[in-house]
């Protein structure tokens, strides 16, 4: 198993929130001049203060300046991420550090469109000569390699965007690295977009097809909102209980040095 998220879910709010930090209800009917004067920033109906997004920020610069300054591809950066948690968490149980602590990797194929980003730049302005950086070339075949070692392997996406493409296009990189690997054996997306504007938050599954990355037997677009249909479907997969007959995965040790 393997997880690829954007930036904002894994540093905005996961990592956010095991700071200690916290999200507040609000309304989209707002003054948002008003709302920048205090220092609040806006998601639709949610309010975040500002001066706690940029303590997060430099929690990872603090992460960034403790490490050797080199390439990391998003999955590196995020294990330190949660090795950081693992000490200084005031929230227990976030996906970062969970997934640090059971050796499942996270990939963020975008992962500077995020607080992390900035926390990222003030760690190159502060070591113009030696600093690191995040290597999205090593993403993208740090997940080829699972997906060359996994073989069968099926997905399933929330949402869309850079994510869902980038995971898919490991099908089409192994080929071009002379591997053959199966197109994947089922696909399942949620989402509330739709094929409208000739796109789907980035192809249907039917499209995905025709360059090889999703076998159609098994795939199902599901156009539903996310938050009330994953609850569902963990109960479903819980419950029926083929998890407990089926030997645990640990990608983590392919990029063991």
């Amino acid at each position: 198993m393997q997880l690829l998220r954007t930036g904002a879910s894994i540093v905005d709010m996961d990592f956010f929130e095991a700071l200690g930090f916290k999200y507040y209800q609000g309304t989209p009917f707002i003054d948002d001049k008003f709302l920048r004067d205090n220092y609040i920033d806006r998601i639709y109906d949610t309010f975040i203060d500002e001066q706690d997004l940029q303590k997060c920020d430099h929690a990872i610069f603090e992460i960034a300046n403790s490490l050797e300054a080199r390439p990391y591809s998003s999955r590196e950066f995020i294990l330190e991420m949660g090795k950081f948690l693992q000490k200084k968490a005031k929230k227990k149980n976030s996906l970062v550090q969970l997934a640090y602590e059971n050796n499942v990797p996270i990939f963020c194929p975008v992962f500077t469109d995020s607080s992390a980003g900035f926390g990222l730049v003030l760690h190159q302005a502060k070591n113009p000569k030696k600093h690191l950086t995040i290597d999205s070339i090593a993403d993208f075949r740090e997940l080829t390699d699972i997906k060359i070692s996994a073989q069968t392997t099926g997905l399933l996406m929330i949402g869309g965007g850079v994510p869902k493409n980038f995971v898919q296009d490991t099908v089409v990189c192994a080929e071009i690295l002379g591997k053959e690997v199966d197109m994947n054996k089922y696909a399942v997306q949620i989402t509330v977009a739709d094929s409208r504007d000739g796109a789907c938050s980035s192809s249907t599954l039917k499209e995905a097809c025709s360059w090889g990355k999703v076998d159609t037997a098994y795939e199902q677009m599901v156009y539903a909102e996310a938050t009330s249909l994953i609850p569902l479907l963990v109960s479903d997969a819980y419950h029926r209980g083929y998890w407990k007959k089926r030997k645990r995965r640990n990608f983590t040790k392919l990029f063991a040095k």
